[in-house]
């Protein structure tokens, strides 16, 4: 099997740290470069997070420092959900910054992206900074990339605003610039997160898989929902599911665009079904069952190729 190379941009935040999980042991991916960004807590803790999971799952994938701040905007944060450091509710070995490749973000990927002999796919499932300033950067980058897959954007009302979603309402002008970059996008939107969840019998198998299960379902039990909803959702893995899973996601061609400029709608995903000018696939649905039993096995998977 040729396995798909990924660079993943991530705020690690509970659920970033499960769709890492899946994506290191996924036979079917070679991840090259991983990039924390500030996102849901801030750069020091999301970096040292993204390193304290790879010593715990004993995988030497290459962690490269990302933004800590975005673009234009002063930084928000979603401590309030994921716990001060982004991933209350289990406590990681602390690593140290063995696996931390020096330079800047946009550079590096660039030269991992330009060096590979396949087009490498990128997956974003945090603040899409970091993509934004490798496009704006080094623009010929584009050839040499084969996708964008991110968690991120709404179709209708929003977790952060009323009509936005957290991950793009951090970075706006980031996100506008990805969505404008002239590459295959796809999107696993707000409400696809809000669908896709495991119940609280699905939550004990996943705990009874081993350590890295038990890890899991010590840090989603976690997580406390603004909205007070007791499902586990389940939002970052959606983005690795549209790679690995696609047939659990019912997609639909849309010209995505960000507000930028709104008062009451800044960071505002509007996304149109009837555009002649897609530049985006987005996720209208997914299958629950098929998701949780995809995510499920990951997760085993997980436990028996960590070494």
């Amino acid at each position: 099997m040729t396995k798909k190379p990924l660079i993943i941009s991530t705020d690690p935040g509970i659920d970033d740290i499960a769709a890492m999980t899946i994506s290191l042991f996924a036979k079917e991916l070679d991840v090259r470069m991983i990039v924390p960004t500030w996102g849901n807590v801030a750069l020091n803790y999301t970096l040292q997070n993204t390193l304290n999971l790879e010593k715990f799952l004993n995988t030497k994938v290459p962690v490269v420092v990302g933004a800590n701040q975005p673009l234009v905007r002063p930084a928000i944060s979603a401590a309030s959900v994921h716990g001060k450091t982004g991933i209350a509710g289990f406590e990681f070995p602390t690593a140290d910054k063995s696996l931390v490749r020096p330079g800047l973000a946009a550079t590096l990927m660039y030269k991992e992206i330009k060096n590979s002999s396949e087009k490498v796919t990128l997956l974003g499932i945090g603040p899409l900074t970091d993509y934004a300033l490798l496009f704006k950067q080094y623009p010929d980058v584009v050839d040499n990339i084969e996708e964008v897959v991110i968690m991120g954007a709404n179709i209708g009302r929003g977790n952060h605003s009323p009509l936005a979603e957290y991950n793009i309402a951090g970075d706006p002008e980031a996100a506008q610039v990805v969505f404008h970059s002239g590459l295959k996008m796809k999107v696993a939107p707000l409400e696809i997160g809000n669908k896709a969840h495991v119940t609280q019998e699905q939550m004990k198998e996943i705990k009874a898989c081993g350590k890295v299960g038990d890890m899991l379902y010590s840090m989603f039990s976690n997580i406390h929902e603004p909205d007070g909803d007791p499902r586990i959702k389940i939002f970052d893995p959606t983005a690795v599911g549209l790679i690995l899973c696609p047939e659990a996601f019912t997609l639909k061609q849309a010209d995505v665009e960000i507000e930028l400029a709104g008062r009451y709608t800044s960071g505002a995903s509007v996304i149109d079904f009837m555009s002649k000018t897609p530049n985006a696939e987005v996720a209208v649905d997914v299958d629950v069952d098929k998701f949780a039993d995809w995510f499920i096995k990951s997760i085993q998977n997980a436990e028996q190729e960590r070494k």
